[in-house]
């Protein structure tokens, strides 16, 4: 088992340390913003990065993964639970902790029942429409608090943007001005000086430009006081009911998190070499929310910009994230003070440069050159999340990610296949439809496993093979089944039928190639039944085509395999219900 602080050493050391003030910077003012955007004072956003980040970052297997709420976490607890209760009431944080605490138990299943790959279901075009749409709906909230116009925050997107636009006569100009110097500082400092945390320097001297000018008094909106003290020990105390409203939203909020820190967990050890379980960092993802809904703070998950920014300065282990905890902790102890007088237009600044990247154009530009089909799937994502919520979101996510599956599995390639001995001409362009592989035998292969989507495609290949053969009749069908590896009550019917249409045809069914792990599976299902099953193809092909005359054998070594005649009215290869893929193989 991996030991906790992997990869630190006397000679990374002090690197590391220095990482760990840089994410200080970093994670302070932005985790203020995040509590704000769920709807929780900002004690809830420090508390995250005390006890949560501590158990996180000594049982992680991620050496570089930071653990935070993050903006989208933090958008979808506020959509969520702004039904449920009063945003900054009692009842609301109660149910931002129970919240936590399922998704940190949702975790731990993922973990031990090993069902991580549950969130590849969220495909990176679902992932980039879903966050896209929670970041908009917080752009919208920020540009308000930046022009220090009164909305609704934990209304609908169409009802925040009405306040917003309705109230733009009341903006006040001096929050405007604070906002407009804090982006441009943001985003030329991010471009000249990566390395200095701007989020810092922008809090800093805003918070000074407020205290000497009392710009308080002139309407800027301030944070006010934060209390002091440690994190303590806390758990929700709720009826059954509500619990069990907040589980599709726990639910979505493990699954998004899943889906984006492990992939960005693993790009990571694969760009710096080194090992990471997946399954451990479900679990260090699952006592971390747990550990947040107890210590009164709110769900967390993978922070993408602080691991690139930790990945930046060097480090490459937990050690940051550790003095994370330690400088957040005394800041709760002896600071809080310093933090009354920071002006929001300045957290809004900050949090609306950070989620800009999540808005996704880039990436919404790419899917669309690349795949029409996937851009719509993105842009569906998007418009749910936006305009009816973050749960029907990941609802319809689900659905597309499964109708996209569905599309791609009922079109699998199906290939008649041709002898040769070289097995690159797998490879080669397909022969015209209606080939035999040798006379009187077709030779056919589906590239997939058989199920309820592609079982009568598959059905109505093997017939038009056998049927629009040009090279006399087929009395025997060979069915490669090297990458058949499993098979359903559906598609084991259809199969069913098949064979009644080839015993109907005269044609013998026999199978080659049948998956040692498969085959019972297969005897199960009635597929196979005493068929005769050959180990290759080219045995296949041996003992039932006929022998080859001495003519045929100085041909086929001369000239290779006769040409076929053209048929003009054979359809073109395509989709297999129109015509089986032709291809040259010898496997």
């Amino acid at each position: 088992m991996q030991k906790p602080l992997a990869g630190l050493t006397r000679q990374n050391v002090v690197r590391e340390a220095v990482a760990g003030v840089t994410l200080l910077a970093i994670a302070i003012p932005l985790n203020i913003g995040y509590a704000q955007i769920a709807g929780l004072p900002p004690t809830a956003g420090l508390y995250a990065l005390v006890v949560p980040t501590v158990i996180y970052a000594l049982v992680v297997s991620s050496r570089q993964l930071v653990l935070s709420p993050d903006a989208a976490a933090a958008a979808l607890v506020a959509s969520s639970i702004g039904g449920l209760a009063v945003a900054g009431s009692q009842e609301y944080a109660t149910l931002a902790l129970a919240q936590a605490i399922l998704s940190g138990l949702m975790f731990l299943l993922l973990a031990v029942f090993k069902l991580g790959f549950l969130a590849n279901f969220l495909s990176k075009p679902i992932l980039v429409g879903f966050v896209g749409g929670l970041a908009l709906d917080i752009l919208i909230s920020q540009i308000a608090k930046m022009l220090g116009i009164s909305i609704n925050s934990g209304g609908e997107f169409v009802e925040k943007l009405t306040d917003l636009v309705l109230g733009l006569p009341t903006t006040n100009v001096i929050s405007l001005t604070i906002s407009v110097l804090s982006v441009a500082i943001l985003l030329l400092g991010k471009r000249y000086l990566g390395a200095v945390p701007w989020a810092l320097v922008v809090l800093i001297l805003a918070t000074i430009l407020v205290m000497i000018a009392d710009l308080d008094d002139a309407g800027v909106a301030v944070l006010g006081e934060v209390p002091a003290g440690p994190p303590a020990l806390t758990w929700p105390v709720l009826e059954w009911a509500a619990w069990l409203w907040l589980v599709p939203s726990a639910m979505a909020l493990t699954m998004v998190t899943t889906a984006e820190g492990l992939l960005v967990a693993r790009s990571y050890a694969e760009k710096n070499r080194y090992p990471t379980s997946p399954n451990r960092d479900l679990f260090a993802f699952g006592l971390g929310n747990i550990a947040a809904g107890a210590s009164g703070s709110f769900a967390m998950g993978s922070s993408t910009s602080r691991t690139a920014a930790m990945d930046q300065t060097g480090s490459r282990t937990q050690l940051p994230s550790l003095i994370l905890a330690a400088g957040t902790l005394l800041l709760l102890l002896f600071g809080t003070a310093l933090l009354a007088d920071i002006p929001s237009p300045a957290i809004g600044a900050i949090v609306a440069v950070a989620i800009l990247p999540l808005l996704g154009i880039r990436e919404f530009r790419s899917l669309w050159r690349l795949d029409r089909f996937e851009f719509l799937v993105a842009a569906t994502c998007f418009l749910v999340t936006l305009f009816i919520g973050s749960i029907p979101g990941i609802v319809v996510a689900f659905v597309l990610a499964l109708i996209n599956l569905a599309k791609r599995a009922a079109n699998p390639a199906i290939d008649v296949l041709a002898t040769n001995d070289s097995p690159t001409d797998s490879l080669l362009d397909g022969s015209p439809a209606g080939s035999v592989t040798v006379p009187g035998v077709v030779v056919i292969r589906l590239a997939a496993p058989l199920f309820f989507a592609n079982g009568d495609v598959f059905s109505q290949a093997v017939k038009q093979a056998v049927s629009q053969s040009h090279q006399g009749p087929v009395h025997d069908l060979v069915i490669d089944m090297e990458a058949v590896s499993d098979v359903d009550v559906t598609a084991a019917e259809s199969f069913a039928a098949l064979k009644g249409w080839l015993r109907g045809e005269g044609v013998v069914l026999s199978f080659s190639r049948v998956r040692p792990g498969a085959r019972e599976r297969l005897t199960v299902f009635g597929i196979l039944e005493g068929e005769t099953v050959y180990p290759t193809n080219r045995a296949a092909t041996d003992a039932l085509a006929p022998p080859m005359g001495w003519r045929e054998k100085l041909r086929d070594r001369l000239f290779g395999h006769p040409a076929v005649p053209e048929h003009p009215d054979v359809p073109a290869p395509g989709a297999p219900t129109e015509a089986a893929h032709i291809t040259r193989s010898s496997n």
